[in-house]
């Protein structure tokens, strides 16, 4: 009778290879879930960056095309005329002009190119050359936040700047309402002209400070001071001065501002 038996070193020896083959397995298995959870991590986190920052894309791109598309709209630019009447009012600082028209004055006719900006209470006049030698072309901001006013004679390349005289010029909105009406042609006004007279006080180096506005017109230019004359004590009305004129409109009359060198 033969006798099978089986040899229990070599089944031990089995076992321990089987436990062996098997223990790496399941390390491998472990060590590729780990990894497959980083790189989803990873890309989950990639996504959301990309995701921001496509949305703050769409913020900048957004807000760009409603500040020069959609404001542009509203701050169009007007092509206006006025036809006044050439008379010797003056007019001061502050106060109201109210005045009754003799009919005995010829008729003259001033061009100008407006542009009211409402967000930033700005409006910027463009006068060009005008006809008769009336004055000198020139560019015009009023600026009623920092409450200035700044000329820039053409002819001359040189700019001044005075306060804001509220008297002579409307509020952003009432004179764009009245700019509308005008363009409809419900309101044609036939007005006249009043004159301001300034001074040259002392020249301004540093523009930068005079806002936004005001320093993309004068930078790079000889900028100037000016004050009212009625102002200036000692100063006769009649005293003979280099002077040079501008007529514009900001309301329902044309201003003629001289401004002189003393």
């Amino acid at each position: 009778m033969v006798k099978v038996s089986f040899n229990a070193a070599l089944a031990q020896k089995d076992v321990k290879k089987d436990a062996e083959t098997l223990i790496p397995e399941e390390d491998k298995d472990t060590e590729a879930a780990l990894l497959v959870r980083r790189r989803s991590r990873t890309w989950c986190w990639c996504m959301c960056l990309g995701l921001a920052l496509m949305l703050s894309g769409v913020v900048v791109a957004g807000a760009y095309l409603y500040r020069y598309y959609i404001l542009e709209q509203d701050d169009q630019v007007f092509f206006c005329g006025v036809d006044y009447r050439e008379e010797d009012f003056m007019v001061h600082e502050e106060e109201e002009v109210e005045l009754e028209l003799p009919n005995n004055f010829r008729l003259r006719h001033l061009q100008e190119n407006v542009r009211v900006l409402l967000p930033d209470q700005v409006e910027l006049i463009n006068v060009p050359v005008p006809e008769f030698e009336d004055g000198d072309p020139a560019d015009i901001v009023h600026d009623f936040q920092r409450r200035l006013t700044a000329y820039l004679d053409l002819s001359l390349n040189k700019c001044y700047v005075i306060p804001l005289n509220t008297s002579v010029v409307m509020p952003p909105k009432d004179f764009l309402d009245l700019l509308i009406n005008v363009k409809a042609g419900t309101y044609m006004p036939q007005s006249y002209l009043i004159h301001e007279e300034m001074v040259v006080t002392e020249r301004l180096e540093h523009v930068d400070q005079l806002g936004y506005f005001i320093y993309n017109l004068c930078r790079g230019k000889d900028t100037y001071k000016l004050q009212r004359r009625d102002r200036i004590l000692g100063m006769q009305k009649r005293e003979a001065l280099n002077c040079h004129k501008i007529r514009h409109f900001e309301s329902t009359f044309v201003v003629e501002t001289l401004i002189c060198d003393p």
